[in-house]
C-alpha cells in the first residue's frame, strides 16, 4: 500500500512538472562565423604601404565558428617549389559591433603565440574587411595591416 501512495505522490510531482519556455528572441546569426578567402592583403609601416599576401601562387583562408579562429596559408603548388609555403595559427577572438579581437594562442610562427591584437571589421554582402595594428616589440614588429576577405559559400 505504502509503495501505491509513492508511486501516485511521484505521478503527481511528475505532472506538475512544466518545461519552461525560452522567451528569449532567438539571435541574430553573427556574421562572422563561416569560412573566408582572403583577396588582399596590405601593411602599412611608417606610411609606406605594402601588399603582403596572398601571391599569385598562395592561398589563405580563415574560418570563424562562435568564439573561435583559425588561419591557414598554403602555397598552390602543394610545396613543389624551391620555396614551399604553409602557415597556420587559431586562436578565440570576440566581436562587439565593428570591435573585432583575437587571442592568437597557436600558431606556426611560435613567437607570435599568446598575443592579443585588436582590429575594427566592416561587412558589406559577402565581404569582410579587418583594420588593425599588430605590434610586438620583441620582433620590431609594428604595422596596420588591412585585409579584405570574401565569405565562402
Amino acid at each position: 500500500m505504502k509503495l501505491n501512495h509513492f508511486t501516485f505522490l511521484c505521478a503527481i510531482v511528475l505532472a506538475s512538472c512544466t518545461s519552461k519556455e525560452n522567451k528569449t528572441e532567438p539571435k541574430a546569426e553573427q556574421p562572422l562565423i563561416g569560412t573566408w578567402h582572403l583577396v588582399s592583403s596590405k601593411s602599412i609601416t611608417k606610411g609606406d604601404t605594402a601588399v603582403t599576401t596572398p601571391s599569385k601562387d598562395e592561398e589563405m583562408v580563415k574560418i570563424f565558428n562562435g568564439t573561435n579562429f583559425a588561419f591557414f596559408t598554403h602555397d598552390l603548388l602543394h610545396g613543389k617549389t624551391a620555396k614551399p609555403v604553409y602557415s597556420s595559427g587559431s586562436g578565440t577572438y570576440t566581436l562587439s559591433g565593428d570591435d573585432y579581437a583575437e587571442h592568437l594562442a597557436y600558431c606556426d610562427a611560435r613567437d607570435w603565440e599568446n598575443r592579443d591584437f585588436k582590429f575594427k571589421v566592416k561587412f558589406n554582402g559577402d565581404t569582410l574587411v579587418q583594420t588593425g595594428i599588430e605590434k610586438i616589440d620583441s620582433l620590431k614588429i609594428d604595422h596596420i595591416i588591412i585585409e579584405t576577405y570574401v565569405k565562402v559559400k
